[in-house]
């Protein structure tokens, strides 16, 4: 019987030859399966087909289920599917990834830069710490299937982002990390016994076939670490490479393979130097580098990326025949009522509904203090019920609670790079065509001059100038200092939001709900003298009852009339129909009528086609931190811009020592203020919590609600206090100048490094094993210099 023919690609024999097949090197050749033809037409696609010629082994089998795979794909299409996972953006959808096979931030670059070019996907960021991917797309023009086929294609596998999925992804990542970091030191050791006694004849006067003996030993000791261990290397050069593009890897792969390929020949050849040590060294040390690098981003990263681990798995439904019954807590759905009994962890976010406890936010806010909760107060899925029992109403499923939008935005923030990031990612790539240039034109010069080392001088230039710490200064800081501001109750919506922070010289402040309490209480009334004041009470608070502001809950009865002709004007007031009759009730500015002049200072109005029918004055406590808070932001110009009367406002800034404090602002009114602030060349900090500050948190140079701020002023802002207390903002403000000295000081050594260790290696002065050593120092001290930020 006659042998199969072999496939061309991986060597393998090859049943039917004539069906899977593509034109390399000016012939046809046979694959024996779709996987090996689809790698083989990638190369040939990208003009790499000389691989062929010089190949020495086979390549890998390709996946011969490549199609079947894709095809698979197409169940993600499902809506039923993507409701868990997919989140809908009006034009666009959102989904997070995890991603398997990303090894550096190389990696991240590579799978940015490629999946971009694809039509309909509108922005995509990639995590490299977390190893997860926030992919944003038009679903009118791509569907997810093609999203994840394509990164299939470009050798990475992406599936929604779960965290038990994930959490096994990064262990079985870490296996694979210590299974090749323990092969290299385990032979890096012997050979370096080997080669350590040949050098500084601590074996004597040994014979020439001795010698050799043990360069054999040698070699057969590092091709495992050549072949399995700097695999990782290898595949990241050959991703960049076919992407038409280089990266740090592409340098690491040429140094490796060329002291590699020299040994082979000297051992051979019986002449010549080897450097089989230095290898196993170099490997064994950018491993590690790597290794430390992946343990610490994923530290840093399970502050935020795993939050979901407190959620619950199971909560207790409270029937409509009062009993209970256990449930998956991610089936809950609005409008159902669960039972949180005292030591439980609520399951989701709700309101609750009966009964009175503390209940531990910690894991939100970072503040240890337990917070008291009763009826119509909110709570959030994840943080521990401590003393009584409570019946909570759901009022978001599991996809959307708080716990969820925080791991959102977490890695949505890390789509917008910082300047010096961005620099970083433009320098690195250049740096890497600049390495390879000099690394040729510095064995041609040696070459020339006859010098018998030209290559190894080539070899040390590669090795000892890879830009690994160069690629680690920025992200491995911002990932630090992020899951550091995380800790401490801070959110991040947009990381370049650190670098701008450290130019604010002015902060404004909303009043109510930002310096204040936002718990109001009615201090005075008045009410025209032909109004029955009872009567005139509900109106009021049925008007306030359908208002999100917080001065609502000063108007609060159990008799509340239907309203009809609702309209609510932010930063104005709200008005409807009570009773057949039309009123305004507000501010001020919001009356047409004449308004009345009580004893007190009133500040909220009610006016009909009547005239103005009553006034109140309604008053609020500052909280508690807020001077100290203040007096710690000395360095900054701090104004008051509030929609509340003049006279209020005046004597809040005096309480709190602040010089500028500007009421009876409508948000038209802040947004002008802050304008002109800016066209005066200030950068402003606006910190707001209502409807009617989202236009001038949008304008603001950094913006930041507070925890107790309404949707609309999330959305708005940069940065989000998950506490309902201002003490953590001059944190944020310590962190960003920490961030930023860090980065600096990453990248000066990265480039100091680099510039002060190539003249040295150009010249000769540095064998390649004093380049290894100095490159994987060089990765250490950045990344460690970054993990001071986590403390």
């Amino acid at each position: 019987m006659s042998e199969h023919p072999r496939c061309y690609h991986c060597g393998l024999p090859n049943a039917e030859p004539d069906l899977y097949q593509t034109q390399i090197l000016g012939q046809m050749r046979a694959m024996c399966c779709p996987g090996c033809l689809a790698v083989a037409q990638a190369i040939v696609d990208n003009g790499l087909q000389d691989y062929y010629q010089f190949r020495t082994e086979p390549a890998l089998k390709g996946d011969q289920e490549l199609n079947e795979t894709l095809s698979k794909l197409a169940v993600y299409d499902d809506p039923a599917l993507q409701e868990e996972f997919v989140f809908d953006e009006g034009k666009h959808r959102q989904i997070q990834l995890t991603l398997e096979g990303i090894t550096c931030a190389a990696c991240g670059w590579l799978i940015e830069k490629q999946m971009a070019k694809i039509d309909g996907i509108h922005q995509i960021a990639v995590n490299v710490a977390e190893r997860r991917a926030s992919v944003s797309w038009s679903p009118d023009t791509i569907q997810l299937s093609q999203i994840l086929a394509s990164l299939k294609r470009i050798g990475y596998q992406g599936l929604p982002f779960h965290p038990d999925q994930h959490e096994a992804s990064y262990k079985a990542e870490q296996k694979r990390y210590l299974k090749r970091l323990g092969l290299a030191g385990l032979m890096t050791m012997q050979v370096m016994m080997l080669m350590a006694g040949l050098y500084f004849d601590w074996f004597g006067n040994i014979e020439h076939e001795t010698r050799q003996y043990f360069h054999w030993v040698a070699l057969v000791l590092t091709t495992p670490v050549v072949l399995y261990s700097g695999s990782v290397f290898y595949l990241g050069a050959l991703k960049a490479l076919s992407a038409r593009t280089v990266n740090m890897d592409v340098p690491v792969t040429l140094a490796v393979f060329g002291t590699y390929a020299a040994g082979i020949k000297a051992t051979i050849l019986e002449q010549g130097t080897v450097y089989f040590e230095s290898i196993c060294m170099f490997i064994f040390l950018l491993l590690l580098s790597r290794f430390l690098e992946h343990r610490s981003r994923h530290r840093a990263a399970q502050i935020s990326a795993n939050m979901m681990q407190y959620i619950p798995v199971t909560a207790n439904v409270l029937g409509d025949d009062q009993s209970l019954q256990s449930c998956l807590a991610k089936t809950l759905q609005p409008g159902q009522r669960v039972i949180v009994k005292a030591g439980e962890t609520v399951p989701v976010d709700g309101k609750v509904m009966e009964g009175e406890s503390k209940v531990d936010e910690s894991m939100l806010t970072g503040e240890f203090d337990p917070v008291t909760k009763r009826g119509g107060d909110t709570v959030f899925g994840g943080t521990v019920n401590q003393a009584g029992s409570l019946v909570v109403e759901v009022t978001q499923t599991l996809k959307h609670s708080l716990v969820n939008q925080i791991i959102r935005l977490q890695t949505t923030a890390m789509a917008s790079k910082p300047k010096v990031a961005q620099m970083a990612d433009r320098v690195s790539r250049y740096f890497v065509v600049a390495v390879l240039l000099i690394a040729i034109a510095t064995f041609a010069y040696w070459y020339w001059q006859g010098n018998e080392q030209a290559f190894w001088i080539t070899i040390a230039v590669l090795v000892a100038t890879c830009p690994c710490a160069l690629g680690l200064a920025t992200p491995s800081a911002l990932t630090c200092a992020m899951a550091r501001l995380n800790r401490q109750g801070v959110l991040l919506k947009r990381a370049d939001a650190l670098e701008q922070l450290v130019t604010i010289d002015t902060v404004a402040l909303d009043k109510t709900g930002t310096l204040t309490e936002g718990s109001f209480t009615l201090a005075n009334s008045w009410y025209a003298d032909h109004q029955n004041p009872e009567s005139m009470f509900v109106v009021v608070a049925s008007l306030e009852a359908r208002s999100e502001h917080p001065i609502s809950r000063a108007f609060h009865t159990d008799r509340l009339a239907p309203v009809s002709n609702l309209s609510v004007v932010p930063g104005y007031g709200i008005e409807g129909t009570v009773n057949g009759t039309h009123y305004r009730l507000g501010s001020a500015a919001f009356m047409s009528a004449p308004l009345p002049e009580p004893e007190f200072s009133a500040n909220v109005f009610l006016s009909s086609e009547h005239g103005c029918v009553a006034a109140f004055e309604v008053s609020d406590v500052v909280k508690p931190d807020t001077l100290q808070t203040l007096r710690q932001l000395n360095d900054k110009h701090l104004i008051i811009l509030s929609g509340d009367h003049q006279k209020h406002v005046s004597a809040l800034a005096a309480q709190l020592g602040i010089q500028q404090a500007v009421g009876g602002c409508t948000p038209e009114g802040k947004l002008a203020e802050v304008k002109a602030m800016q066209q005066q060349g200030k950068s402003v900090m606006m910190l707001g919590d209502g409807i009617n500050d989202a236009p001038v948190l949008a304008q603001a140079d950094i913006s930041v609600a507070v925890c107790n701020a309404t949707d609309v002023a999330k959305s708005a802002a940069d940065v989000i206090l998950l506490g309902d207390r201002l003490g953590n903002l001059p944190h944020l403000f310590t962190l960003a100048r920490g961030t930023r000295a860090v980065i600096r000081q990453n990248m000066l050594w990265a480039l100091g490094y680099n510039a002060l260790v190539l003249p040295f290696a150009v010249s000769g002065i540095l064998t390649p094993w004093m380049a290894v050593v100095g490159m994987s120092l060089s990765s250490i001290i950045v990344v460690t210099n970054s993990t001071r930020l986590l403390k």
